[in-house]
């Protein structure tokens, strides 16, 4: 069984390439545009293609061909995963966690349902779960890279990105900071994010939010955290003011600890945290930044 993993340069792409190593097969990988550091990769083919194009991506990665293709599972992994399924005729399974024989285990609803699936058919597309495998690199001799100008229909670049958005706060981005404080609605309104401004500028960390903000136009949708928005895996979450929905669960159950700051001794959020204040977070969050101001003296 030969295995092609879509590589791109984050931490999301090294944990689908852990995971495709652990299939016991040679592994080789594609890149797009230039070539990725890796290893335990018998080949990395680089597709000369400029900028994301999903349906051009996806064209690369059936031409090269395999009988298993994975995927990171994040909003490029599943898109071009999409695409080459529909192109190659094979199945496609997103969120997976496992596959032994022809049994994928898989995350639904947001991992509030764990499934185990038959998957028929060749190739196999797999998307792997974010933050779910631990990403390990693996030693060994580089791998041998072949560059190429894939076949591209017309129609393949009709839909790609033309410009990058730079929204980062301080150079850290929501998907890579070590703290994320985020705010629900219980924040109140657009000027209620101050605070978690400051305690964010503290701790090194970003804000971002939940889905229910971004509706009230007080966060761009750039700052949400959940399934529809960025997945997180901070060292240390802090959610003030929000619920807990199944959806924004989904994206912040890689975090190492959560703090959960709530008004509601109810608030389902609760049950997944590790640390909680019962409390109005226009109270607790200023007395939390005053409490590391003085713990360091400033």
């Amino acid at each position: 069984m030969s295995v092609l993993v879509l590589v791109e340069p984050d931490d999301l792409s090294r944990q689908a390439l852990t995971f495709a190593r652990g299939l016991g097969e040679p592994v080789d990988a594609l890149a797009v545009g230039e070539p990725v550091e890796l290893g335990g990769v018998r080949t990395l083919h680089v597709a000369e293609i400029d900028g994301y194009a999903p349906l051009a991506w996806a064209r690369a990665l059936a031409e090269v061909g395999a009988d298993t293709i994975v995927a990171a599972g994040s909003d490029h992994g599943h898109e071009v995963l999409a695409h080459a399924a529909v192109l190659t005729g094979g199945t496609f399974a997103a969120n997976v966690t496992a596959l032994e024989g022809d049994t994928v285990t898989r995350l639904r609803w947001g991992g509030s349902v764990v499934e185990e699936a038959r998957i028929h058919g060749a190739p196999r597309l797999l998307t792997v779960a974010p933050h779910v495998i631990a990403a390990e690199d693996a030693d060994g001799a580089a791998p041998e890279v072949r560059t190429f100008t894939p076949a591209l229909a017309d129609g393949d670049l009709a839909v790609r990105v033309a410009e990058h958005l730079d929204t980062s706060t301080g150079g850290v981005s929501l998907a890579d900071a070590p703290v994320v404080i985020s705010g629900g609605r219980g924040v109140g309104s657009e000027e209620g994010f101050t605070p978690l401004e400051e305690l964010a500028s503290l701790l090194g960390g970003v804000v971002g939010c939940s889905r229910a903000v971004t509706i009230a136009g007080w966060r761009p949708h750039t700052d949400q955290v959940g399934q529809t928005g960025t997945k997180i895996a901070p060292d240390l979450y802090i959610a003030a003011g929000i619920s807990g929905a199944t959806q924004h669960m989904a994206g912040c159950k890689g975090a190492k600890r959560v703090l959960a700051i709530n008004a509601d001794p109810d608030a389902a959020i609760l049950a997944s945290a590790d640390y909680a204040v019962i409390g109005d977070l226009a109270e607790v969050v200023p007395a939390i930044t005053a409490e590391v101001r003085r713990a360091r003296g400033s």
